[in-house]
Order: C-alpha cells, then sequence, then structure tokens
C-alpha cells in the first residue's frame, strides 16, 4: 500500500456512558457538560455507538478491554484477578491463580460495612500490605500487592490449586461469604480462600493504621476481601497480531494488566497520572501523544468517570467530564497529521445505578481527510446519528487499522 501509515491513539474514558438522572434535568452527565472538544472531533470525524461485548451485557472493565483490543473474552478470559495481579508486578508461574481483593471495613460479626474501607489509598496500604507479608497456609503461599487506592491483588502459588470457587467478597454490604468450590478440584482452594480472609482480618484488625484512622474518624482497612479468582490466560500478542509497536498508558493496576498480558509495553507515568478522580488528565495525554513519537498505538485509559459512576456522584462526573473535554483540546492544539484518534468508553456506569449497565457508549473516530459524518456532540445520544452506527467493541481496531492505512486487501 502506497499511502503514508498512521499511527492510532485509542482513549477508553472508564465508566463514561450514563442514563438520565434526576439531579441533572434527566439529562446524561456528557449531555448535561458543555463540551466544545469533544464536540470539534465529532463534528469533523465519524461517530457512533459501541456495545463493548453485546447489546444487553453488562461489560467488565476486563472483558470490556479485552473486546476493544480484538480479543473474544469467552476465550481468553480466565478472571479479573491475573490481570489484577500483573497489573502491579505479580508475576505468575504455572499452577499460579490470582485474585483481585478490595481493603474493606467489616464490623465484629464480619459484615462488610465499607467495601472500599473509605477509598483508603497509600501510604496506609503500603503498611498494611507489609504486614501481610509471608503468609502461608496449607502450604500454599499467599502474596499480596497493593494496587490503586483501596484495591490489591492475592496471587495463590502452591500444589493442586483452582480458580473454580466462589468469591468471598459479598459484592455489597452484607455478610462476608464464605467461598465454596465449583468443582471437585477446587474444595482445597475454597478451604485457603476462607483461611486467608479470616487470617487477613486477625493481622489487619488492630494494625496501627487502622488504630490511627478510627481514632480519625475513618473506617478501619481490616480485612481483605478476594474476588474474581482466574488461571494467567495464554493470549496471542496485540503487537505481534496486528504488526504494530504498542504500548499502554494508564494508571489502574488492572487495566495496565490487560495490556500487558496482551503484549502492550506499560508505560511509567508521573505521580500525577493516577487511576483516581485527582488524575491529571492533560498530563496523560501529553505521555501519551510523547509515546507516540516511539509506538504505532497507544490504548491510554481515564479511570475517573467509572469512580464517579460508583459513587452515584453525577454532578462530580459531569466535573470529570469538563476535565476530559480540556483533555480533549489540548489534543486537538496538538494533532499530529498522521493519527488516528478514538474517544470511547469501555462500558457505562449510570450514577442512577452506582454500576455497570449494558447500555452502549458512545464513539468518535477522528483523522484528517476522513468522511465526516451529520453527528455533531459527543454524548450518547449525539454520537447514535453518526455513520458508525452501532458496533461491537472488536470492531474498533479493524476501523482503526484500515483509517490508519495498515490492513491487507481482503481478495483479489
Amino acid at each position: 500500500m502506497s499511502s503514508q501509515k498512521k499511527k492510532i491513539l485509542l482513549i477508553v474514558m472508564d465508566g463514561l456512558g450514563d442514563r438520565g438522572n434526576e439531579d441533572l434535568d434527566w439529562q446524561t452527565p456528557l449531555q448535561a457538560t458543555k463540551t466544545p472538544n469533544f464536540d470539534w472531533f465529532a463534528k469533523n470525524g465519524m461517530s457512533g455507538i459501541c456495545d463493548t461485548i453485546a447489546p444487553g451485557v453488562r461489560p467488565g472493565s476486563d472483558t470490556a478491554h479485552l473486546s476493544i483490543l480484538g480479543y473474544n473474552p469467552r476465550e481468553v478470559y480466565t478472571g479479573r484477578g491475573p490481570f489484577e495481579a500483573a497489573g502491579i508486578g505479580l508475576i505468575s508461574k504455572k499452577g499460579d491463580i490470582a485474585f483481585r481483593c478490595n481493603f474493606a471495613t467489616v464490623d465484629e460479626k464480619m459484615n462488610v460495612i465499607d467495601r472500599r474501607a473509605g477509598r483508603i489509598r497509600e501510604p496506609d496500604t503500603t503498611e498494611l500490605v507489609k504486614a501481610l507479608e509471608g503468609l502461608t497456609i496449607d502450604g500454599v503461599q499467599a502474596i499480596v500487592r497493593e494496587g490503586t487506592e483501596h484495591r490489591a491483588a492475592l496471587l495463590l502459588r502452591g500444589p493442586e490449586l483452582s480458580p473454580e470457587v466462589t468469591d468471598p467478597d459479598p459484592h455489597d454490604l452484607a455478610e462476608v461469604l464464605e467461598s465454596k468450590p465449583k468443582c471437585a478440584g477446587a474444595v482445597f482452594t475454597a478451604g485457603v480462600i476462607n483461611k486467608f480472609v479470616k487470617k487477613s482480618y486477625e493481622v489487619l484488625k488492630d494494625h496501627p493504621v487502622n488504630k490511627r484512622r478510627i481514632a480519625e474518624g475513618l473506617p478501619p482497612a481490616n480485612v481483605l476481601l478476594p474476588r474474581g479468582g482466574g488461571s494467567f490466560p495464554n493470549i496471542e500478542p496485540f503487537p505481534e497480531v496486528h504488526n504494530m509497536r504498542s504500548a499502554c498508558v494508564a494508571g489502574v493496576g488492572m487495566i495496565k494488566g490487560i495490556c500487558g498480558v496482551c503484549g502492550l509495553d506499560v508505560l511509567d507515568l508521573p505521580p500525577q497520572c493516577t487511576g483516581g478522580t485527582d488524575s491529571d488528565f492533560t498530563l496523560k495525554a501529553k505521555c501519551a501523544l510523547e509515546a507516540l513519537k516511539k509506538y504505532d498505538f497507544v490504548l491510554m485509559n481515564c479511570k475517573a468517570p467509572d469512580v464517579c459512576g460508583h459513587d452515584g456522584n453525577a454532578k462530580l462526573k459531569c466535573e470529570i467530564v469538563q476535565r476530559l473535554d480540556d483533555m480533549a483540546g489540548y489534543i486537538r492544539d496538538n494533532f499530529p497529521k498522521d493519527l488516528v484518534i478514538v474517544f470511547t468508553a469501555d462500558h457505562s456506569t449510570p450514577c442512577s445505578l452506582m454500576d455497570h449497565s449494558g447500555d452502549p457508549v458512545p464513539i468518535t473516530i477522528y483523522t484528517p481527510g476522513m468522511v465526516i459524518d451529520s453527528a455533531t456532540s459527543f454524548s450518547e445520544s449525539g454520537c447514535a446519528s453518526g455513520s458508525i452506527g452501532r458496533i461491537r467493541g472488536f470492531d474498533i481496531v479493524p476501523i482503526c487499522m484500515d483509517l490508519a492505512n495498515r490492513t491487507e486487501k481482503y481478495g483479489a
């Protein structure tokens, strides 16, 4: 192909999609917020809506990102735990299983009071993780690493382990559950998990960090609750599949883990580029544009909208949308001519639900010289009128590859 190959920047704004909110006069945060820069890309590009897995399916961020990268989650997804572990540097061996975890607050009867322990973060989590070092349960090593804010990962290393166990995490304000085997081969593993949860409570409940937090009126992080267990997947590397040097710009361990397992280089970011609502989105965009001088493909994740959705905070989500639009303005002012850019989300996290939904998410794609459609605003409804129509997550990379002049002709 004689046309110059372009590079691709795929920006995934985690949980950006929403539903009409009473606090916003039944608009979504995208509809209720002025977004001149996002709208510029919509007016000068092409737009649509995307079901990252399939219509009506409530995606996790993990399965959604796998689909966006072109993988079939039903074939390669083994649980969120392995990606969480990989994202924070837990290197697996054959036979290891991993879980994602929350530092949580429970009472004396093991009833969950706060699933995120007041969104505890470092340096408190650093000290709590240190207290859990060196745990061995029934001959199984329990290795814990801290993630972003209240998150952590647990890797179990030992003989005859199976990920086919239920979660101790009740996923709600309820009593901590007993992990149970899903098959005969998982009885031992379920027992190890239950003993780990109890041990974490014994170690953490009287830890100096938690005594101080209680004195300050903060919820203690007195237990670690595992969920989403899985073995490490065997995935064909994204850079080899698409013949592109590829990198990830993200602040969340799980997203970094997914990209790392898929073969993308996970880049170190300045401390201001976090996985929370305090993240500097414009600085993250600067890092992504800088990375494109070396790489052909960069996936950039911004977690903050999802945090607002889970907290049910529509007004803060509007503020985040405004800051993301400022980020889009920086990209617009510094746009390389040889770039295809995508603005989209991995799933919707409606503030009214405080959880993921199966609603499709907006998507806008722009590169100079492309066919412009009739969409004029970047929102759930504004993008729906665009020429992309309604696609699935695994359609995104092929569309971008074609716009980037990187596809081979199909047929003669």
